[in-house]
């Protein structure tokens, strides 16, 4: 990871605002819709190119490609893996229940269905990350950051967002989830591109999908999902790495997120040195 003894180099969270038309073509996608291949991973490189371009006109020194090809940054792995086939429904946000009104508004506006995993998982499109790692390249090679990052959900991520019908324990898909997404932390790494790992399980999660549990008892899930991480990422050097922690940017009051001191501990075993 590139430094500086001159300047503070910027750099952001990894997700830009698609074009209209290019969320339209992903939304197809992701609704079942239909869309044609070809159109849209041309339409996907001509977007990670401009908005390559924009974050270094803007002063952007570490560039990432803006997840322009992902209908989310953990829903996408739907798309490249087996076994998530079933429907989850949105969580409950723990911080909305002391506001009821405010609650049932935000609920009619946040309606929404994600995948659950209901299968095996395994990979069915080994390609995808290929196509995400060339698409950047180019508009790298274009454009010349000083540096260039691409994200990856974690396997806690993707356990928050797909909930488990499946595997016989939390464990197991979390253990499955390793196994094959080390393959797309790897090919990342491979790339030359600086690999950001999207975990906003370990504090999200606690008023997500936790609330009932004793701050104690949830770090020690945090702890897992870090011990899951780190084994997933054994084969890249820290210093190759970030990872990505918030709280959820979703509108709301955000009263009950869990406190950092309560967490950083867990969160600072974690390899990446970012």
């Amino acid at each position: 990871m590139k430094r500086s003894a001159d300047r503070i180099l910027t750099t952001h969270t990894g997700s830009l605002p698609r074009p209209p038309d290019l969320a339209g073509m992903l939304d197809a996608l992701d609704t079942g819709a239909g869309t044609d291949p070809a159109a849209l991973d041309a339409r996907v490189r001509r977007a990670v190119a401009d908005i390559v371009r924009l974050q270094v006109d803007a002063g952007v020194d570490v560039v990432s490609d803006g997840e322009q090809g992902k209908v989310g940054y953990s829903t996408y792995v739907r798309h490249r893996l087996t076994g998530f086939d079933g429907q989850s429904g949105a969580a409950k946000r723990a911080d909305w229940a002391d506001f009821p009104e405010a609650a049932a508004r935000a609920e009619r506006l946040a309606a929404i269905m994600r995948p659950a995993c209901n299968g095996p998982i395994d990979w069915k499109d080994r390609t995808a990350v290929g196509k995400d790692v060339a698409n950047l390249r180019a508009a790298v090679d274009g454009a010349a950051p000083t540096e260039a990052f691409m994200t990856a959900a974690s396997p806690g991520v993707i356990a928050h967002f797909l909930q488990n019908t499946h595997y016989p324990s939390r464990e197991a898909y979390l253990a499955r989830l390793v196994d094959v997404m080390k393959e797309e932390y790897d090919a990342i790494h491979r790339a030359g591109f600086v690999l950001q790992v999207d975990c906003p399980d370990l504090a999200m999660s606690r008023h997500l999908a936790f609330p009932d549990l004793s701050n104690a008892a949830f770090v020690k899930l945090a702890e897992g999902n870090v011990e899951a991480l780190n084994h997933a990422l054994r084969d890249i050097p820290p210093d190759r790495m970030r990872l990505h922690l918030c709280w959820g940017n979703y509108e709301g009051p955000h009263h009950r997120d869990i406190p950092l001191r309560e967490i950083i501990r867990a969160v600072l075993k974690a390899r990446p040195q970012v």
